[in-house]
């Protein structure tokens, strides 16, 4: 029996040792996440800041919000947004990326703009992402702060 089983441990390792290793995907994912992130951006601007969170929120995503409790769940962020305007102004881009060797989930980091009258707020923000069984990019967690003009 001890024989048995040394030889099962050792197949074992043998098989394992010779697989390939894992592929690192995360140049296609930052790809991949950047595209995303500029879609939304794109949506944003023709249908509003609303209806484009909704579009690429996955099922879990957590919105903090200033002076506010985070919003917590793609139902309860539809809900947050129901009859609240809604801004095509409010452009952003993403300046850097990074994503797992898995190429499931990564985030983005860029700048933000919104013009309001005669005065533009600027910003960065934080958006990480996930694929979603279907293989479509879904941001669980976005937030971002004002800063200074450039």
């Amino acid at each position: 029996m001890k024989d048995t089983t040394s030889y099962i441990v050792c197949l074992a390792i043998l098989i394992t040792s010779c697989a390939a290793p894992a592929s690192d995907k995360s140049a296609a994912a930052k790809a991949e996440i950047i595209k995303a992130d500029q879609d939304m951006d794109l949506l944003a601007s023709q249908k509003g800041f609303n209806e484009a969170l909704l579009a690429y929120a996955a099922d879990s995503v957590i919105k903090p919000k200033e002076g506010e409790a985070a919003v917590i769940g793609k139902n309860n962020l539809s809900k947050y947004f129901n009859g609240k305007e809604s801004s095509k102004l409010l452009r952003w881009h993403p300046v850097m990326a990074s994503a797992s060797a898995s190429g499931d989930m990564g985030y983005t980091f860029g700048n933000w703009k919104l013009p309001s009258g005669d005065t533009v707020y600027y910003g960065n923000y934080v958006t990480i992402w996930i694929k979603d069984k279907n293989g479509h990019w879904k941001f669980v967690y976005d937030g971002g702060n004002n800063t200074p003009a450039p």
